[in-house]
């Protein structure tokens, strides 16, 4: 008796196809990063060559400055077609004190403008988060987005029987495993960097953002932290000097949290509102708004990281709005750092050592907080107080315009960090952050100076002002 025929089978060729395409994502996006970044990288190499056989020094600026706008274009598409991690990248180097000219002209425009997920997509994973329909739950939701950013984006809504809007945030999905490919590729590279031209424990740096950015996908952990965060400010201030959205707690899931709407502008548009409403940018008004504005933030992150030790940690342009009044609202609590003890008050004797311009006590906070430096160097000390300012404040010291990591006149090559603690990185980060927006804002002041106070407030409770204190 003949085997009976085998029944035919519909083969999807369309779902294997998406399928494969799916997995093979990550291998993709290694091979267009190593691709890209060895190409931006040689071409710097190759040119240093270039630029020595040149001695008009004029010439050689023009050179430089060629070569940083051929590198920007470059360093703007990989950050542009990547997107995700890359574009938090893209915030952190685009800033005027830590990269040239015209890779902060290209790199600005990046901000937020990761790609929207379509709206059928999003409604998936909204509705499967919330157990129920769209239309069960909201009396209104706005298809098109306010925004899109890396990890998640957010559209304006209004709940049912309710009078007020909400912002819903939904995570984009699959976006975890791209961005923890991209951090690790990054990894490998700063290992190299820190090796070969960049005397600076690049790789401490990297992890510690592997762990912050590994956070950012529990949108659990960001309502508590939002709670967190506000309760702080509101109880320790008559009035708050930032606003924190109220969160709809009964509306948060590890992939979806609802908070309520703030009308606001962004930061990043400030200059246009200016301009909308026929005021003089370089006017009185404008520079106490300005002023009024980097005062708030200045406050709310003096209490935050020395009072608390718990604090916003991404205070990049995209997540603050001004209001009424020149109120400043705080966004997105994805990145929060909680200092241990021991380097909140290392920081609290950094800040002191800054503020009173004291090379001396910034040596021995250096060494309180873990930072292991290798300066041979001759001015060893007044350098490691040079790097000093130039990391953790955000008035740079003179002569400095930006960190010039690869110039043999920078004190990160003349000091040489040999291990940097992971956890400071979001101090660091945020202090750089804050000078980013005072450079755009126009306004040249010392965080450390602002900062005294509360520094000398944590060490005074935990009993070590004294020995600290100046003469």
């Amino acid at each position: 008796m003949l085997p009976p025929f085998p029944v035919p089978v519909a083969i999807d060729i369309n779902a294997i196809k998406d399928k494969l395409s799916f997995q093979l994502r990550p291998w993709q996006r290694s091979f267009q990063f190593w691709v890209r970044a060895i190409d931006i990288y040689t071409g710097y190499k190759v040119f240093q060559v270039k630029v020595n056989f040149v001695k008009d020094v004029q010439k050689q600026e023009a050179m430089w400055e060629r070569q940083h706008e051929l590198a920007a274009d470059k360093i703007f598409s990989l950050c542009s077609d990547l997107g995700g991690f890359f574009l938090k990248i893209a915030q952190i180097v685009g800033k005027p004190d830590l990269a040239p000219a015209a890779w902060v002209k290209r790199l600005v425009t990046l901000c937020d403008r990761a790609p929207p997920t379509p709206f059928d997509v999003m409604k998936l994973v909204l509705e499967s988060e919330l157990g129920q329909g769209i239309d069960n739950v909201f009396e209104r939701f706005d298809v098109e987005p306010l925004g899109s950013a890396s990890i998640a984006q957010v559209h304006r809504a209004r709940l049912k029987g309710d009078t007020s809007d909400v912002v819903v945030k939904v995570q984009h999905p699959g976006i975890q495993d791209l961005m923890m490919t991209d951090i690790h590729n990054l990894q490998a590279f700063a290992l190299y960097m820190q090796k070969t031209d960049i005397k600076f424990d690049l790789y401490s740096v990297t992890k510690e953002m592997e762990k912050q950015i590994g956070y950012e996908f529990d949108f659990m952990r960001e309502a508590d932290a939002m709670e967190r965060i506000r309760k702080f400010l509101y109880e320790n201030n008559r009035k708050t000097p930032v606003l924190v959205p109220r969160l709809i707690r009964d509306m948060v899931t590890r992939r979806v949290l609802v908070m309520e709407y703030i009308d606001g502008v962004p930061i990043m548009n400030l200059g246009d509102e200016i301009a909308k409403r026929g005021i003089n940018p370089r006017g009185k008004v404008a520079t106490a708004a300005k002023q009024k504005i980097l005062k708030s933030l200045t406050l709310a992150y003096g209490q935050m990281i020395l009072k608390s030790g718990f604090f916003h940690a991404d205070p990049h342009p995209g997540n603050i709005l001004i209001c009424k009044s020149s109120e400043v609202a705080l966004l997105d609590y994805g990145q929060v750092k909680d200092l241990p003890e021991q380097l909140r008050l290392g920081y609290a004797n950094l800040v002191l050592a800054i503020a009173n311009g004291d090379p001396l006590r910034a040596a021995e906070s250096y060494r309180e907080l873990g930072i292991e430096t290798l300066s041979s160097c001759e001015n060893g000390l007044q350098e490691l107080f040079k790097l000093a300012e130039t990391m953790f404040d955000t008035k740079l010291p003179p002569g400095v315009v930006m960190l010039q990591p690869f110039s043999d006149e920078s004190s990160i090559k003349k000091v040489a960090v040999k291990s940097f603690p992971e956890e400071l990185f979001s101090v660091l980060r945020t202090v750089h952050l804050l000078r980013g927006l005072s450079v755009g804002l126009g306004i040249n002041y010392s965080c450390a100076e602002q900062w005294r106070p509360f520094a000398e407030e944590a060490l005074s409770q935990a009993g070590r002002l004294k020995r600290w204190r100046y003469e």
